[in-house]
């Protein structure tokens, strides 16, 4: 069954992305605003995630997220994938994709990637992320980062698939500023902004 599942991501991941219709579905409200205002087209930071897909132990298709730590920093304590700006060592953004999540996870099987999603700017870091989408036949054995991962999150993607799963709230990530925002309830987390935004394009993929 996971590997018929992979099969099928893997096909729907080669045709047209739906880039930012399924994105917005997930961005507040002010987005697009932020966006346009803050976007610097010549000095923003590349950056990629890896989206890492597996059967848990009750061979369910899970995807991994990390809950970051906190700090004084844009995505403090925020629900995230795996992932970092580039390195003048990295060779591509999937190398950059790889090494940060063997860095925040500390997984001991190299994931597979079948294919990635639109990149999303983040106007407040200047980060232009690109979503790599990878797979592992079984659950790793994971030691993540104790300086930048506060836990590791398995969550089924029946889950997201599920409507229900997608929630609304106002979010004040600086003080002063607050912010509509629709988000995926995650074990009872709220997972909102870019990683929403992602998520939601992958599950737009997964409904083709």
């Amino acid at each position: 069954m996971f590997q018929l599942f992979i099969n099928n991501l893997k096909t729907n991941l080669q045709k047209p992305l739906p880039g930012e219709e399924a994105q917005f579905e997930m961005a507040h409200i002010n987005r697009e605003k932020l966006a346009d205002l803050y976007f610097d087209y010549k000095n923003y930071r590349p950056s990629a995630v890896l989206i890492l897909l597996y059967p848990n132990e009750q061979q369910q298709t899970s995807v991994l997220l990390i809950e970051r730590m906190t700090y004084d920093g844009h995505h403090s304590g925020q629900i995230a994938f795996p992932g970092g700006k580039a390195e003048p060592t990295d060779i591509d953004l999937q190398a950059t994709a790889l090494r940060e999540f063997f860095e925040e996870t500390g997984a001991d099987i190299t994931p597979t990637v079948i294919g990635k999603l639109t990149p999303v700017y983040i106007p407040v870091s200047k980060f232009m992320v690109q979503p790599f989408v990878s797979y592992v036949e079984q659950k790793p054995n994971f030691s993540a980062s104790a300086y930048e991962v506060n836990a590791l999150i398995e969550w089924e993607i029946n889950h997201l698939l599920n409507p229900e799963t997608v929630k609304d709230t106002t979010i004040e990530p600086t003080p002063g500023l607050k912010l509509k925002t629709p988000y995926f309830d995650v074990q009872g987390k709220v997972l909102w902004g870019a990683t929403a935004m992602m998520l939601n394009e992958l599950k737009w993929v997964l409904k083709k």
